[in-house]
């Protein structure tokens, strides 16, 4: 990625408040015209237009098709993390930048915007939001609460993202990859995830309690079988694919319910 990434772009442009309002706006529906063929990169490109309507000539203008066509091609990344994107390729378009470079920069992103989002948000952000409001569920919350626990944790954590990235993307342009060597984005997620792991520890014990009552017995084979079933997934991993894990928990669970 760094090869394509060298300095060189004109002097930083401006945007008015109300285009950076409409950029972000946008990002929230950056996958709402997604597609097998070009996946985000309709929403891309919507998200990118109200800066490209700065081109010289405006919306009309040459310049500005051939920009907003170039924005719509394949992109596949993080929605989230996307917004690094969007930034980065708002400020290229509006330097100057060769179109053959922007190009080469699209593509670059596309591989760590992905993976990296994919490891902080669904593997880390997304599970340990959940466990903490099942952990509010266990320790007595009524049902608003523990919603509204998780819906504020979610979003505040997923619109932060985004706007730090279109930060970033539009302050550092072509040289947007030193950000994403961020600690928090290389090193937050396995700090995220052991977070949702001792979350989990403290939630399962309060869920199981509140839901099974008085019933000691029954909440002692709970706890037992959650810690043996604990134990074979630390012996498992590595071993077993997860979705052959699933399907067998899956099917043990239809089995119970129709035998009850």
């Amino acid at each position: 990625m760094t090869a394509v990434l060298d300095a060189g772009m004109a002097p930083h442009p401006r945007l008015s408040p109300m285009t950076w309002v409409r950029i972000f706006s946008r990002m929230l529906a950056i996958q709402g015209s997604w597609n097998y063929e070009t996946l985000i990169g309709n929403g891309i490109a919507f998200c990118v237009e109200p800066a490209l309507r700065q081109l010289p000539g405006g919306i009309k203008a040459r310049e500005f098709k051939e920009a907003l066509t170039r924005e719509g091609a394949y992109f596949n990344a993080h929605p989230y993390l996307a917004a690094v994107a969007v930034g980065a390729l708002a400020r290229v378009e509006l330097s100057g930048v060769p179109p053959d470079r922007i190009e080469r920069f699209r593509t670059a992103l596309c591989g760590p915007l992905g993976s990296v989002g994919d490891r902080l948000v669904w593997a880390g952000w997304l599970p340990l939001c959940s466990l903490i409001a099942l952990l509010i569920f266990g320790l007595g919350g009524g049902a608003s609460v523990v919603l509204g626990v998780f819906l504020v944790l979610y979003n505040a954590g997923h619109l932060a993202l985004r706007v730090w990235g279109l930060h970033v993307g539009w302050t550092r342009g072509l040289n947007v990859a030193s950000a994403l060597a961020n600690p928090v984005l290389r090193q937050g997620p396995a700090y995220v995830a052991r977070a949702a792991a001792f979350a989990a520890g403290i939630a399962v014990p309060f869920t199981a309690a509140r839901l099974l009552g008085h019933h000691v017995a029954l909440l002692g084979v709970v706890l037992g079988s959650a810690a043996l079933g604990a134990a074979a997934l630390v012996r498992l991993h590595g071993r077993v694919e997860g979705y052959k894990l699933a399907l067998v928990l899956i099917a043990l669970f239809a089995l119970v319910s129709v035998a009850r």
